[in-house]
C-alpha cells in the first residue's frame, strides 16, 4: 500500500460515526497530578496497570476509534504480556502517539509559548510506526491575556504545527493538529472567539504553505468558551453556536474530522457541549467528535482509586462515559442519561 492510501485508510479508521478518540497521552508530571487526588502513586507499574485496564475495557471499541498514547505506554504490556498497541489493534482501535516535547517561552513574545520536538522527529516517527503507531499528535497552546497571544505567537505556533504535520505525512503517519486556546483567564466568549478564529486561519495558511494534505489530518481544537475566571458559564447552545461559527469561517471542508479537546471542562459539560453542536448544526462538512482526556477518564480514575478490586467498576465508569460521548457525537445525548 502506498503512503497516500495508507494515510487514507488510517483516517477512515479514526473517523467513524458515533466514535471518538481517547487522549491517554498524559506526560509523567500530568498523570501524577491526575493520580494524586485519589492517593495513587505514579510509578511505571501503576501507569501500566491503569492504562492496561482502560484499554481492555469490553465494548470500548464501539465508541472509541483511536487512542493517543504517551511514548512510555507504546512499549508497555498488559497483564497477559501483550503490547498495549497490539491490544488496541486487536479490538479495532487505532493506536497513536504524542510526539511533541512540551512548551518553552517564545522569545520576544512575553507570556506566549511554543512547542519543542521537531529535531529528529522523522526518525522518531519511523520508530513509533515500527511499534504500531498509525497517527501522531502535536499540541500548541495559546493563552489569552491583555497582550496575548501576540501576532508573532500566532504565526510561529502555526508554522511549527504545519512543519510537524508535513513530516508526519511524509512518514505515513496521520497528524492530529492541536491548537489549544487555553481556558485560563477572565476573558469573555467574544475574546475567545476572536483568538480562536485568528489561530485557525494562521494554522490552515501554514498547512497550505507546507503542502499538507487536509484530507489526511484530524483537527483537535478547543471549543469557544469564556475564561474559567470570567464568572459566568456559557450554555451548551451558546458554546455550540459560537464554536460552529468559527469553524465555518476558518476550517476548510476538506478536513475529515474535528475532534475537540475538553480543555478543563468537566465530563458532563464537555459531553453536553459536543452534543449541542451535533444536534443544532447537523450536516457540517466535517465530523464533529471528541478527543477527550480528563473528561473521559476522570470518572474511571475515581472508581478505580488504584485498587485492583475496583477494576470492574473502573471499566464500567469509563465505558459509560465513552458511550455518552458516542451519543453526543450523533447529537442524541440527553442530560437525564447521566442519572441512569
Amino acid at each position: 500500500m502506498d503512503t497516500e492510501h495508507e494515510l487514507q485508510a488510517t483516517v477512515r479508521a479514526m473517523v467513524q460515526e458515533g466514535k471518538g478518540i481517547l487522549a491517554a497521552d498524559e506526560s509523567l508530571p500530568t498523570i501524577s497530578k491526575r493520580f494524586a487526588p485519589f492517593g495513587i502513586e505514579s510509578t511505571e507499574e501503576s501507569r501500566r496497570s491503569y492504562r492496561s485496564l482502560l484499554f481492555s475495557t469490553p465494548g470500548m471499541e464501539d465508541c472509541v476509534s483511536g487512542v493517543i498514547l504517551f511514548e512510555e505506554t507504546l512499549r508497555q504490556r498488559d497483564d497477559a504480556g501483550r503490547l498495549l498497541p497490539e491490544l488496541l489493534s486487536s479490538k479495532g482501535v487505532v493506536p497513536g502517539v504524542k510526539v511533541d516535547r512540551g512548551t518553552i517561552p517564545l522569545s520576544h513574545s512575553p507570556g506566549d509559548k511554543i512547542t519543542e520536538g521537531l529535531d529528529g522527529l522523522a526518525a522518531r516517527l519511523r520508530q513509533y510506526r515500527s511499534e504500531g503507531a498509525k497517527f501522531a499528535k502535536w499540541r500548541e497552546v495559546y493563552g489569552i491575556g491583555a497582550k496575548n497571544p501576540s501576532a508573532l505567537a500566532v504565526l510561529a505556533n502555526a508554522e511549527v504545527l504545519a512543519r510537524y504535520a508535513a513530516i508526519c505525512q511524509e512518514e505515513g503517519i496521520v497528524p492530529i493538529v492541536e491548537p489549544e486556546v487555553l481556558i485560563d483567564g477572565e476573558h469573555d466568549m467574544g475574546r475567545c472567539l476572536d483568538v480562536t478564529e485568528a489561530v485557525l486561519h494562521a494554522v490552515f495558511h501554514a498547512l497550505e504553505r507546507h503542502k499538507v494534505v487536509l484530507e489526511h489530518i484530524v483537527l483537535k481544537p478547543s471549543m469557544v468558551l469564556p475564561g474559567k475566571d470570567f464568572g459566568e458559564k456559557a450554555s451548551p447552545e451558546e458554546v455550540a453556536e459560537a464554536t460552529v461559527r468559527v469553524l465555518r469561517r476558518a476550517v476548510p471542508a476538506a478536513v475529515p474530522s474535528i475532534n475537540f479537546l475538553s480543555g478543563g471542562q468537566g465530563p458532563e459539560e464537555a459531553t453536553a457541549n459536543l452534543n449541542a453542536m451535533n444536534a443544532l448544526f447537523p450536516g457540517q462538512p466535517w465530523a464533529l467528535s471528541f478527543s477527550y482526556g480528563r473528561a473521559l477518564q476522570q470518572p474511571a480514575l475515581a472508581a478505580w482509586a488504584g485498587r485492583r478490586e475496583n477494576a470492574g467498576k473502573m471499566q464500567q465508569a469509563f465505558l459509560r462515559r465513552a458511550q455518552l460521548n458516542g451519543l453526543a457525537r450523533r447529537g442524541s445525548y440527553l442530560s437525564g442519561m447521566e442519572k441512569e
